[in-house]
């Protein structure tokens, strides 16, 4: 899911870059906020998966980081401020960030399976 502020930044990113893919590692600077790349841009490895797409673009996660978020419905929005990342939207003032709320047992139980990169 992505809010209407952030769907907007997608928006505006997407007819500058063209394709887009976000990827959220935990690693250093801002890595474990979701990093909005052009698409191939980034490279993904085996132990990445597949969660699905936000407005229209893919989004990857680390597995470790998908084991802490696996029980919490994420949603992509936008903070005014800069990160310390290498995401698109930096350049414009403002940062992606992961909005959460646990999944109830009846959400959890419908909920596919992930999908591995095959890198």
């Amino acid at each position: 899911m992505a809010t209407d502020d952030a769907k907007a930044v997608i928006d505006r990113l997407r007819d500058r870059y063209g394709s887009l893919m976000f990827h959220q590692s935990g690693g250093c600077c801002d890595g474990s906020s979701p990093m909005c790349f052009e698409e191939g841009d980034f490279r993904l490895g085996t132990s990445d998966v597949y969660l699905g797409d936000i407005h229209g673009c893919p989004f990857y996660m680390a597995r470790d980081q998908f084991e802490y978020w696996k029980h919490m419905q994420l949603t992509i929005d936008v903070k005014q401020g800069r990160g310390a990342s290498f995401s698109l939207e930096i350049p414009l003032g403002v940062r992606f960030v992961v909005r959460s709320r646990l999944f109830s047992d009846e959400e959890y139980e419908r909920l596919p399976p992930v999908e591995r990169v095959n890198a």
